[in-house]
């Protein structure tokens, strides 16, 4: 893992506190309740056919792997404002509206961002792109009325132009 290439995520202080009380919380209390609900199965007797066993070690795995996901993040969180580089020009935390060119009347406006933060910050309305996606990696740079390609999952050609760019405000 150490040899890859990890992006700075952004965040707010307040997404920030979030995912730090939340990854608090899993790693204190709620891996003592899990740790109790397995226990409680445990002794109702033969584990092979107790799926209130499995029901608890799947919760616990799942909940481990939410702890990963979050140490990870904060590991790599810069806290404050993404940059605020061109006014222009298509970066991590803006909000981004395109046009597809086979059909500029079909546009898209988008966060281009973390789905896990929007989630963090409670907003699950706003539509969200990754830097990393085949889209959000193909658009990170350019500029208004610039036009960039990317393959969609069946191998086929898109090509959008810019048509907004503007900071993420909430």
């Amino acid at each position: 893992m150490a040899d890859e290439q990890v992006d700075t995520v952004w965040l707010t202080q307040e997404a920030f506190d979030a995912a730090t009380a939340e990854l608090e919380h899993l790693k204190g209390a709620g891996r003592a309740a899990v740790t109790a609900k397995i226990a409680r199965a445990r002794d109702e007797g033969d584990l092979s056919e107790n799926a209130g066993y499995h029901a608890a070690r799947d919760e616990q795995g799942q909940q481990e792997l939410r702890i990963r996901q979050l140490e990870s993040m904060l590991r790599h969180a810069q806290v404050g404002e993404a940059p605020a580089g061109d006014a222009d020009q298509v970066s991590p935390g803006c909000k981004v509206t395109i046009y597809y060119d086979d059909d500029p009347d079909d546009t898209d406006t988008f966060l281009l961002g973390s789905r896990e933060l929007m989630a963090l910050a409670g907003n699950t309305e706003v539509e969200v792109f990754s830097p990393q996606s085949p889209l959000g990696s193909a658009i990170i740079g350019k500029k208004i009325g610039e036009t960039a390609s990317y393959s969609a999952p069946n191998g086929k050609p898109i090509d959008v132009t810019i048509l907004e760019v503007e900071p993420y405000v909430g």
